[in-house]
């Protein structure tokens, strides 16, 4: 690829930007697995309640994820194709190196 000094990547940017923290990191890799409610996220990654749904609200308010309520709870899902993508290269790069 040339270097084009037309392309902005704005948008992808903002996308890596949000997911370069490893909390969110890996919520959104669990979401891609799976829909889910912010309980069963905290407790997979033993985190507080709290944490969790800071992250979630600033996963959902860029874009990336979604909530769809269902009675009380509300269940999570990645919406967003790039952060799909994103995760699917790190997952299949994992699996690639050594263990540690």
């Amino acid at each position: 690829m040339d270097f084009d000094k037309n392309m902005m990547f704005s948008n992808e940017a903002e996308i890596l930007k949000v997911l370069g923290h490893p909390i969110r990191l890996k919520i959104v890799a669990g979401l891609c697995s799976q829909q889910c409610n912010v309980k069963h996220i905290w407790e997979c990654l033993s985190l507080p309640q709290a944490t969790v749904s800071q992250h979630l609200a600033l996963l959902k308010n860029k874009g990336i994820i979604e909530g769809k309520r269902d009675g009380v709870e509300v269940h999570y899902s990645v919406i967003h194709p790039l952060a799909k993508k994103l995760i699917a290269a790190l997952l299949s790069q994992d699996q690639r190196l050594p263990a540690a």
